[in-house]
């Protein structure tokens, strides 16, 4: 089948964006140094790691480190993830006046059980009038600086809140939303219900509605924008390993009549085993750069090693060696022995990272009783940020 896609420039509130994509926050993945690998492939905005609001006010050493932005990064980004709307506002304002950025994201998608069960994340937006009265807060402390949601579809399929919690964003003055279709319980098993996104893109008329969720290459992205109707896509897992996806989505769906063309025909990254190879190194590079410390550095790029390498003919001897380095110059020496090799089409396509399996949502208890917040709820959940300080 060939897949057209038609994609004009995203806009968010001021921010222009020549191709209509978005790196979805990663904890542990999406600091400056694969931001900017990422960058360097592609276009669109990238969004930093979540940051918890309540670290951010105390100013917490890690978290005001992981809030930094290099100097060739613009449009700056930042996600933000709380449940006291007052905390959270605080935090908007900091970053507005510290100008540290030019996009704020708030999370209501994670579906982590530390998180839910003290009714953060995916699990918020059940209770409809703390949801309304945080975005609304977010977005008047952040002025003139655009602010966006990103959610999932709800806690599980006989809780759903995306459609209501959509038109709240949009009526509380949010710049877009961004839908992850999948429910909390299913974490990211099984199949995305991009329909979702369809039923979310007819109920939110006035901003923009971006798409997230088994987008693996390219020709997903547009399927995922023909189908859906969407006008963006929100990238994670599939970018694992694989920082140039955002070059092959700005051929095909950015500027310079790309666009119109169909995906057949449009050219895509040669990811030999050399090409590949040479971006795990710049990788590791950038992060030594980031952490301002070799060993520290050589030793976060080990957890991307099988990411990278995925269906490449690299020897479990050599995964197992690069899974161990400490200095760039074990990196240099281990990978200036390979041959190169072409690109593995199948092998090194489709699903990325932990699946896990669908499973029941943490949640404090009676949380699914009421749509409205308790006052002994609100003491537990403020508990949660603290719990979650330091990004």
């Amino acid at each position: 089948m060939t897949i057209t896609a038609t994609a004009p420039a995203l806009r968010i509130g001021p921010i222009d964006l020549d191709v209509p994509v978005v790196l979805a926050p990663m904890a542990g993945i999406t600091n400056t140094a694969f931001r900017r690998l990422c960058r360097e492939y592609g276009a669109g905005l990238y969004v930093s790691e979540m940051i918890t609001s309540r670290a951010l006010v105390e100013r917490n050493a890690i978290t005001m480190r992981l809030i930094q932005h290099h100097e060739s990064e613009t449009p700056r980004s930042i996600q933000l993830y709380g449940v006291d709307p007052a905390t959270i506002a605080e935090a908007v304002r900091i970053i507005v006046a510290e100008d540290r950025a030019d996009h704020i994201d708030l999370n209501f998608g994670c579906p982590v059980p530390k998180v839910t069960r003290k009714g953060g994340g995916a699990a918020l937006p059940w209770k409809t009038s703390l949801f309304a009265d945080i975005v609304t807060r977010a977005v008047k402390a952040a002025g003139d600086i655009p602010l966006t949601v990103k959610m999932r579809k709800g806690i599980d399929r006989n809780h759903l809140t995306f459609l209501h919690a959509g038109r709240a964003a949009e009526d509380a003055g949010a710049a877009a939303v961004a839908l992850h279709a999948r429910t909390a319980s299913e974490y990211y098993s099984g199949h995305a219900d991009w329909n979702a996104i369809g039923e979310l893109k007819q109920a939110v008329t006035s901003i923009p509605v971006l798409g997230n969720g088994d987008i693996w290459s390219a020709d997903d992205a547009a399927r995922m924008m023909s189908e859906t109707g969407c006008d963006g896509v929100v990238v994670g897992r599939g970018c694992l390993g694989r920082p140039w996806l955002f070059g092959e989505l700005a051929a095909a769906l950015g500027p310079a009549g790309h666009g119109s063309l169909s995906l057949s025909k449009r050219p895509v990254v040669d990811a030999t085993l050399h090409f590949v190879a040479a971006a795990f190194r710049r990788h590791a590079q950038l992060l030594v750069e980031f952490f301002e410390d070799e060993d520290r550095g050589c030793k976060d790029i080990r957890k991307h090693v099988a990411w990278y390498f995925k269906g490449y003919p690299v020897g479990g001897e050599l995964r197992a060696a690069l899974a161990r380095v400490s200095t760039l110059q074990e990196i240099d020496d281990l990978l200036g022995g390979l041959e190169d090799a072409p690109y593995p089409g199948a092998g090194a396509e489709g699903q990325r990272g932990r699946a896990g399996s669908p499973k029941r949502t943490a949640l404090p208890e009676g949380w699914l009783d009421s749509r409205e917040i308790g006052a002994d709820t609100g003491d537990m959940m403020r508990g949660a940020e603290i719990e979650n300080s330091g990004g």
